[in-house]
């Protein structure tokens, strides 16, 4: 595994597309930030980070043939790594917020972002994005983050902590060229923040609704439950849940 490790830039995710088309990488390799300047979240949003304080990073993970339809496969592999290594952590409380923000209680502590290469209809490999708040203290009254440190009172160690992640996501994978897709979605679904509970919903054009998460399709829409036990499917940014 190569580790690259970078003082300041806007995005590893555009540094490492960047180094993909000078040169041939080996599966798993990482570029790591102190400093990332324009830290992208799903949807155009951004991830402020404070230098030096957080885990801003970006690998590598190559795939044969992967069928652009099958592609949420992939943040459930994500998501599910970065959940296993904050439980071995014990940070309390964890949940995967859809469709891969990762939460302490209420207060979100990482953030994934995947971009895919294709090749026509198939995944030849995916930029996995991750940043996740360690020793940071302060977020400018931002509602509903935390950090590690915040959670706990420990300072972390983020070397450490990169390469428990790091072997987390190769768990993980493993799984998935493995075929064992039933038994990851099976455990996306335990970690599911709200699953089966009665929550509040904003769809896209500000209606406020309630209804009941039940699931997630083959596509990664969420599936929610509302009046009459009817189920609808909402795509990223068609509807928020709200606190």
């Amino acid at each position: 595994m190569q580790i690259i490790k970078l003082s300041a830039i806007d995005s590893t995710n555009s540094y490492l597309k960047s180094m993909m088309l000078e040169r041939k990488l080996t599966d798993f390799t990482v570029v790591v930030a102190e400093n990332q300047i324009q830290g992208r979240g799903q949807m155009g949003t951004t991830w402020v980070s404070e230098e030096g304080k957080n885990l801003t990073f970006s690998t590598l993970k190559k795939i044969t043939n992967f069928n652009i339809e099958d592609q949420f496969l992939l943040n459930i592999c994500v998501s599910l790594a970065v959940y296993d290594t904050l439980n071995s952590m014990q940070i309390p409380d964890l949940k995967v917020k859809w469709p891969n923000d990762i939460l302490s209680g209420n207060n979100k502590i990482c953030g994934v972002l995947i971009e895919n290469i294709l090749s026509g209809k198939k995944i030849q490999s995916s930029i996995i994005g991750i940043g996740l708040n360690v020793n940071q203290l302060s977020f400018n009254n931002l509602p509903y983050v935390s950090s590690l440190k915040l959670l706990t009172g420990k300072q972390f160690d983020l070397d450490e902590v990169l390469l428990n992640l790091v072997k987390n996501l190769k768990k993980s994978f493993l799984k998935l060229s493995e075929n064992k897709v039933e038994e990851l979605k099976e455990l996306y679904l335990k970690t599911l923040f709200r699953k089966d509970k009665p929550s509040t919903f904003k769809s896209e054009n500000e209606q406020m609704f309630t209804g009941i998460i039940r699931g997630i399709s083959k596509e990664g829409k969420l599936l929610v439950e509302i009046e009459d036990e009817i189920i609808i499917e909402f795509g990223l940014k068609e509807v928020k849940l709200l606190y």
